[in-house]
């Protein structure tokens, strides 16, 4: 998969695309209905666009971490989803100041050339979100590109949406996400160095941040782990805390990955890290030991867990 971060001159096998359109956090199943549209929309290279960094976050800078993937994790979403290219766009000041008319001409028409667009039932756009679905399909007939408007999905009376996901997880109810995402709520990005006590313990974590993240329910889950980069690419299961260590005293939340029979080096590589089954909350314990004792029953609870599936 090709990810632009532009929307002038791109290259000629950039253009002509169809492209679905949207912020597509966590590329739930909702989102992907709007992919498969624009893959079946016709004989073209199969596109996404969206904006970086989340509207939300350029209009709303101070509000809470909301985001259920980084780019990152969602570039690698769609790439398993066959897509062709990635039109990642800064979404800046002169991006959100275009008029629906003017993001349909400049964007979309001009700069990447797309053949199609699909996007969701209640997609907006432009200047103020002024610009509805229905207005892009008929800027689509004016500049020459097809539009197919997408109905919302979802199962029994509730649609699918990232804010719903947002709350299962919230609550730890990782198989409510997973029935609404198509696919294991993920947390990727690059090894960090850590204070190092899960070794001295004897439990080696590889640790990996929450920047900018929505924050699932603090505590300990079972997961499966892949190895994205470096010598030792694979694919695993493990057990995690996400929390703030509160024995330690810290409180700036990351991601504790134990991975079951391995012992290596993976600073500075890039994992995928699959939350499968809750746990336990985050706890305090009454001494070093009973901590060792839980992670070692936390451990076996997990591998009990995974071997089923």
């Amino acid at each position: 998969m090709q990810i632009h971060r532009d929307w002038t001159g791109q290259p000629s096998d950039a253009r002509g695309a169809s492209v679905a359109m949207g912020n597509f956090d966590g590329v739930h199943k909702g989102h992907r209905a709007v992919i498969d549209a624009a893959r079946a929309a016709g004989d073209a290279p199969l596109g996404v666009v969206t904006f970086e960094p989340h509207p939300r976050q350029y209009f709303v800078p101070d509000a809470p971490p909301f985001r259920l993937m980084n780019p990152e994790a969602r570039a690698n979403r769609l790439a398993r989803l066959g897509v062709d290219h990635l039109y990642e766009l800064p979404f800046d000041t002169v991006l959100a100041g275009l008029t629906p008319e003017g993001f349909a001409r400049q964007v979309l028409a001009q700069g990447l050339g797309v053949s199609h667009v699909t996007i969701g039932a209640d997609f907006c756009f432009g200047k103020d979100r002024q610009g509805t679905a229905q207005t892009l399909e008929e800027l689509g007939r004016e500049l020459g590109f097809g539009v197919t408007i997408v109905p919302l999905i979802g199962a029994g009376d509730a649609r699918y949406s990232s804010t719903a996901i947002r709350q299962a997880l919230t609550e730890g109810r990782t198989h409510d996400a997973e029935r609404m995402l198509g696919h294991w709520h993920r947390i990727e990005g690059e090894v960090v160095h850590g204070e190092k006590r899960g070794r001295e313990f004897g439990w080696p974590t590889a640790n990996l941040r929450m920047d900018d993240l929505h924050l699932p329910r603090l505590g300990v889950y079972a997961v499966l782990v892949d190895v994205l980069t470096g010598p030792e690419r694979m694919s695993c299961q493990g057990v995690a805390s996400l929390g703030v260590r509160p024995m330690f005293g810290r409180n700036e939340p990351n991601l504790e990955v134990h991975l079951f029979d391995f012992d290596g080096d993976l600073y500075g590589q890039h994992l995928s890290v699959a939350l499968v089954d809750f746990l336990r909350d985050e706890a305090r314990f009454d001494g070093i030991q009973a901590l060792i004792d839980q992670i070692a029953q936390d451990a076996s609870d997990a591998r009990a867990i995974l071997a089923g599936r």
